[in-house]
Order: structure tokens, then C-alpha cells, then sequence
């Protein structure tokens, strides 16, 4: 039975030598969670009024990130992404200081992500 996780164990190896394998759906997401770290961490440092949602993207982006490699986070990747997605939305609409591209750039991986993890569009070697 499988594990349906990004992190594969192979059975007669040792618990604590995890194997990660390496899919376009893993980099696309990866990309799109730090892009969305890196987004946070420049709210947090403008001198805008955006420091709560700064402070949201940056827990619900960890927290993407972190599921994708440990299976014990709540909610699953794929609820923490569409969290991130509207964090990222409302703090596209709600600008600051900060430039958008990064946001932007955030938005359209993880909403790739998504669509593609869904198989709403199914891509022969990536999904």
C-alpha cells in the first residue's frame, strides 16, 4: 500500500534516511511557497501597513513549504496552498510598499500548482 506523500522510505532502509523525490510538481511548488516566504519577509520589512498580512503570509507560506516534506502538518499541502493562494490575493489587492512582481510570480506557480496537483489540466510528464 502506498504512502501518498512527496517523501518516499524505502522499506529495509533506515527510518531516519528519508528519500525525497524530485517531481515538476515538487519544484513548481517549492518555487511558488518561497517566492511566497520571500514576499512575507519583504512586508514585513517595508514600512507599509501590510505587517499583519506580512505576518500571515509568512506562517501560512512555512507552513506550505513544510507540509510538502513532512507529512504531519495539519491541513495537507493542498489546503495550505489554497490558504496561501487568497493570503496572496489579499495582499496583491491590499499593496504596500513592496513591489508586486514577487507576489505575482507567487500567485501564478502556486495556482499552477494547484491546478495541476487537481489534474484540471493534465500535462504527460509533469503530473
Amino acid at each position: 500500500m502506498g504512502v501518498l506523500s512527496h517523501v518516499a522510505v524505502h522499506p529495509h532502509t533506515n527510518p531516519k534516511e528519508l528519500m525525497i523525490t524530485l517531481t515538476w510538481l515538487l519544484i513548481i511548488a517549492l518555487i511558488g511557497g518561497a517566492l511566497a516566504l520571500v514576499d512575507g519577509i519583504l512586508r514585513l520589512r517595508g514600512r507599509g501597513g501590510s505587517t499583519i498580512i506580512g505576518v500571515i503570509e509568512l506562517v501560512v507560506a512555512a507552513l506550505f513549504l513544510l507540509s510538502l516534506f513532512l507529512p504531519g502538518i495539519p491541513f495537507g499541502s493542498l489546503v495550505l496552498g489554497i490558504v496561501t493562494l487568497i493570503v496572496l490575493v489579499v495582499a496583491l489587492f491590499l499593496g504596500g510598499r513592496t513591489g508586486r512582481a514577487i507576489t505575482i510570480a507567487a500567485l501564478v506557480f502556486i495556482a499552477v500548482w494547484l491546478v495541476l496537483l487537481n489534474r484540471w489540466i493534465v500535462i504527460p510528464g509533469v503530473n
